[in-house]
Order: C-alpha cells, then sequence, then structure tokens
C-alpha cells in the first residue's frame, strides 16, 4: 500500500505531509516540545487500525496537532481489503476482508464515533444494519441449534427463577441432556450473581470449560454449551479463556437480548464493504479536521530521555531511518509489535510492561467464498458447530442496499459473498486431517468447504457450480519449504489469568500512552470496541496530564442488571469470608 490510501480523495504528498514535521524522504527534527513545562499539543499517534484512528479522532477535535503513522494498511484488522486484478468493466475489485464485522447492541464506543464521522447525507453509523437471525447448524442429521431472536419482558426475567426460566428456553431444544442444560444455566446463574471481587480473584483464573464442568459432561454439552457457545459469540477456546472474561460477555449477550443497555440491535453489520462505509469516509474527516497521515513508516523504538519520550524513531519503506519528535507519543499498535519497541531504556521506567510478554496471541483470520449465486442461510450470523475448525459466518449480498455485487464488483459474475472466519488453527480438519496452520491456501479454502457441506441444511446451497473464486486473508503465508504458514495479523486471546499482565493506557512515562485491544478495558474482549475504549482512555490520560480543561473523550460501561445488585452484595460478604456463592453447587 502506497503511504496515502489511493481510494480516499487525491491528495499531494506536498498536501499530506505538509505542517506534520515531514518532509519527502525525511522526517524533520523539530524543537524538544517534550520537555516543555507544560506540553504542548503535537501528538505521534504509532499506528493506522482501530486504536490510531480513534484516538486521533479524539484529539484533533481537542485541538491537537495529531500525525499517524502506519506500517501497513490503514483500518488494520478492520479493513476490507480489494482482492488485486479482479476489477473488470469498469468496477472495482471484489472486496475481501480479514475477516466479518460483527457489532453487538452491548457496543456503544464504535457507534459513537461512527456518529461522528460525515457520510453522504447522515453519518457511518447510518450504515449499521440490523442482522434479525443469528442461526447455529449442526453437522449430519442432528437438529441444527438456536436461532436469537428478540428477547422477553426484562421485568419477567430480572429475578433467578425468572432468568433460570429465561435461559432454559433460550439454550433448549437441543440434543444437550436436560440436566446439563439446567446445570449450564445454574453455572451462567452462578457467575451473573458474583461480585467483583470474586470476578477477578476467583474467576479471572479459572478457564470457562472448567467453570462449566465440561470435563465430566456429554459430548453434545461440550460441543454445543460449553465450546459452541464460546467461540461462536466471542471467538474464544473454552478451555483456555478466562471464566471472567466469557462470562462477562455472557452477560452482556443476555442483557442485549433483553433490551438491557443497548445502543442498538443485538446483532449489526454494515451495509457497504468496511472501506467504503467506514475507514475511508473516517480518514476523509480526520483530514478535513487536520490529521497528517504518514503510510509506510514503522516504529523501531523511542528515545528516552529524562523519564520521558524525546522522540519515535521509526523506518520507510526503503529502510531509512527517521527521526519525530512530539509532546505526546500514543502506542496504537497490537501487542506483538508494542513489545518489540520496549527497549531497556522504555522498561527502566515502565518495568511491569514486561508482563506483556507473556499475552498470547492467536490465530483467527477469515476467507471469502465469492458465488455465482446468492444463497439463504439466514438473516444473520452463522457457527457451524460441529466444525473442527471453529467456523462462523455471515452472506454479505444480503445486507448491502446500495450495492449490487455483480453490477459493482469483480467480473459481473459474482452475486454474494459468503465471508468464512476460522477461529481455530490448531486442530485437525475432515479432509487433510491437518491444523490449518499446516494447508497450503487452497487446501484451506477446500477444507473450510467440505466442514460447512458436512453441515447439510447450510452445505446444500453451496455446490461446487457456484463458487466463483475465493480469498484468503494475505496475512497468512504459505511456506512450502516449511509446509507451514505463518499469520501476520493474531489476536489477542484473554487466557486465564491475562488480566494481571495486561496494562493500563498509562505506561508510567507521562507522555507515552497505550491503546489497542490488549490494554485494560470494560469491554475486555479483544474486540474494536476494546480498541476504541483503550484509545478513549489514551487521550482522557493526555488531557488529565496536561491539566486540560477540555471535555474528555466519553467512556461507557457495560450494563449491570440492578436487580442481580443485592444478591451481588451478599456474595460480596460470602467472598471475604471464603465461602462460595449461594448458587454454586459441587461438580
Amino acid at each position: 500500500m502506497s503511504s496515502i490510501d489511493s481510494s480516499l480523495p487525491p491528495v499531494s504528498r506536498r498536501g499530506v505531509l505538509a505542517g506534520s514535521g515531514v518532509a519527502a524522504g525525511t522526517l524533520a527534527l523539530s524543537g524538544s516540545p517534550a520537555f516543555a513545562a507544560r506540553p504542548g499539543r503535537k501528538v505521534a499517534v504509532l499506528g493506522g487500525g482501530m486504536a490510531g484512528l480513534t484516538a486521533a479522532h479524539e484529539l484533533v477535535e481537542r485541538g491537537f496537532k495529531v500525525t499517524v503513522f502506519e506500517p501497513s494498511a490503514w483500518g488494520g484488522k478492520a479493513r476490507s481489503i480489494p482482492v488485486p486484478n479482479t476489477a473488470r468493466g469498469g468496477r472495482r475489485d471484489l472486496p475481501g476482508e480479514h475477516g466479518f464485522r460483527f457489532f453487538p447492541g452491548f457496543y456503544h464506543h464504535v457507534p459513537n464515533t461512527m456518529r461522528r464521522i460525515p457520510f453522504g447525507k447522515g453519518t457511518v453509523g447510518d450504515h449499521l444494519a440490523d442482522a434479525t437471525g443469528g442461526k447455529f447448524y449442526r453437522a449430519g442429521d442432528r437438529a441444527d441449534g438456536f436461532i436469537f431472536g428478540l428477547g422477553p419482558d426484562p421485568e419477567q426475567v430480572l429475578t433467578v427463577d425468572g432468568m433460570r426460566r429465561f435461559l432454559m428456553d433460550t439454550l433448549g431444544g437441543n440434543s444437550v441432556p436436560p440436566q446439563e442444560l439446567a446445570w449450564f444455566v445454574t453455572r451462567l446463574l452462578v457467575f451473573l450473581t458474583s461480585c467483583e471481587g470474586r470476578r477477578f480473584k476467583q474467576w479471572e483464573h479459572l478457564s470457562w470449560w472448567d467453570f462449566v464442568g465440561a470435563n465430566t459432561r456429554s459430548k453434545e454439552y461440550q460441543t454445543i454449551l460449553a465450546s459452541g457457545l464460546t467461540r461462536s459469540l466471542v471467538a474464544a477456546r473454552a478451555d483456555v479463556a478466562s471464566t471472567r472474561t466469557i462470562g462477562n460477555m455472557g452477560e452482556a449477550f443476555i442483557m442485549n437480548m433483553m433490551g438491557r443497555g443497548n445502543d442498538g440491535a443485538l446483532d449489526r453489520v454494515l451495509d457497504l464493504p468496511t472501506n467504503e462505509a467506514w475507514i475511508n469516509p473516517w480518514m476523509r474527516h480526520l483530514r478535513r479536521l487536520g490529521v497528517k497521515f504518514v503510510g509506510g513508516h514503522r516504529l523501531v523504538r523511542y528515545e528516552v530521555n529524562k523519564g520521558r519520550i524525546e522522540a519515535a524513531i521509526l523506518r520507510d519503506r526503503r529502510n531509512r531511518r527517521h527521526r519525530f519528535e512530539a509532546d505526546w507519543f500514543v502506542s496504537a499498535m497490537p501487542v506483538e509489535r508494542a513489545r518489540e519497541t520496549l527497549t531497556s531504556a522504555v522498561l527502566k521506567h515502565a518495568p511491569h510492561l514486561r508482563r506483556l510478554d507473556a499475552l498470547k496471541p492467536d490465530w483467527m483470520v477469515g476467507i471469502q467464498y465469492f458465488l455465482r449465486e446468492p444463497i439463504k442461510l439466514t438473516h444473520g450470523h452463522i457457527s457451524f458447530i460441529d466444525s473442527p475448525w471453529a467456523l462462523t459466518a455471515l452472506t454479505q449480498g444480503q445486507f448491502w442496499k446500495d450495492r449490487k455485487i455483480s453490477r459493482d464488483y469483480g467480473d459481473g459474475k459474482v452475486r454474494d459473498i459468503l465471508s468464512v472466519d476460522i477461529s481455530n488453527w490448531s486442530t485437525p480438519g475432515i479432509l487433510y486431517n491437518k491444523p490449518a496452520k499446516q494447508c497450503s491456501p487452497a487446501q484451506i479454502a477446500r477444507e473450510v468447504l467440505a466442514q460447512i457441506r458436512a453441515h447439510e441444511t447450510a452445505g446444500a446451497q453451496l455446490p461446487d457450480k457456484i463458487i466463483h473464486s475465493w480469498f484468503l486473508d494475505p496475512g497468512v503465508a504459505w511456506n512450502p519449504k516449511r509446509k507451514r504458514n505463518t499469520n501476520a495479523t493474531p489476536l489477542l486471546i484473554n487466557t486465564v489469568g491475562s488480566w494481571d499482565d495486561r496494562p493500563e493506557a498509562r505506561s508510567g512515562i507521562p507522555n507515552l500512552l497505550l491503546s489497542g485491544d490488549y490494554v485494560r478495558t470494560n469491554i475486555d474482549l479483544a474486540t474494536m470496541e476494546g480498541a476504541n475504549e483503550s484509545a478513549r482512555a489514551a487521550v482522557n490520560a493526555i488531557l488529565d496530564e496536561r491539566g486540560s480543561r477540555a471535555s474528555r473523550a466519553e467512556m461507557f460501561t457495560l450494563y449491570k442488571p440492578a436487580e442481580f445488585e443485592a444478591l451481588k452484595m451478599v456474595d460480596e460478604q460470602l467472598y471475604k469470608l471464603g465461602l462460595p456463592n449461594a448458587l454454586d453447587l459441587p461438580l
């Protein structure tokens, strides 16, 4: 990608770099603003994904002079990816992506940002479309699983007995033995009535798999409830993810289904490819506000002087090094990149950041199938519960109201797009008996189709004749000699106890702030929402450090039902006495 996104309105290189301390081929030295008695307003944002763009947005609205540096792709994992050389007849390239988008109703930070980005006659927020029918498909002759829809009257549910009935009805109707379903529901109730102390000190250090007692229960219980729900709703492995993280998300989804604390519908998607509906309008808006974007520059290290960051040392695509001074530095990189920049000079002043080495990214990557015919699976997200590779999917054409795929993209023969996320890259598949990490791109494409087709209700709609082509996220690179893939864009996993290793937005160095989905947030899970929230926290830390009178970036928290507060207060006393939750029965 060039340093300026070619899909955005044309801007000269001189125009883009003017006023940012950047000259063609080098980054100019400025004065030493970082050592002023009251640090100024010049900010370097290091990363142009969700966290970086959010930080730039919040800062420029408050009068800061912001330059954003990005080494590879604006928008990061959230972007769409044009499939090279697929455009014909004046159409655009087919739209690929790292993975499909998902905006549950309990997201607040991202929709808030979207509604502040002008687009057409309205805002980007106007392009969130409700997905009304998520579905869980089963393999073989098993009956398909849940279909999530509208929730009940909250007044009838927000008691222990009412919630038990609601969850039994919602999660029932499948092959899980009734007594095991009742046990699972009881475990959910234990979490819902647990105090914060127990959640952080006990449940954070126990895997979801162990919390729900999966080892001693049936295969159907393990597949549908212990693993299926977890990987479908939060793309996490039940055996490694912390109970606190999964329980928090479960609580958020339950409240979402009941219409409590919602920003919008239970499940939302974009009604255009992500770059068209969001990333491009966002960058155009930020440019108009004065943000400078510099592509092709990767942070190498920070210069530290007297306990503060004096400058960022960056490397461009031609391997030339540049020095950029600013008053403030916002790290907006994924954790695997951020920890590479933490030299001994930085760690001397922020030793706790050594704990970033304990955080564990894993793979969740998408593949898109371009189809000659539209298919009708459901009006929402899909989970293929029995797929070894933990497949989830979305058919996109039904949501793109202002686009006709055959008219606007590719060679005119593609009429729908099935976007599939692969969340388990380490378990052998059914076609080659190899994990995805050891399959070539072509093998991955065939294996994913085979696993979907094993779920017969859905698979019957995917004969070979309608498969036009496919596209695997280019972050996955196949090494034919080693017969293994590498992945340039892994995703942080909230493993057991990982909260203790995650930093706050304040790094310990006054003018270095941290943002990204690995930073501690209320949403907790590694998501677009978490990246956005962390960036707002970083901006607020800058405002606090400056003693600024500017309004703080708005922060939201997950909804907590007031009806359960009395039960949590009782549990707080039980926890302090070393006793289990009142609903916690022996395994």
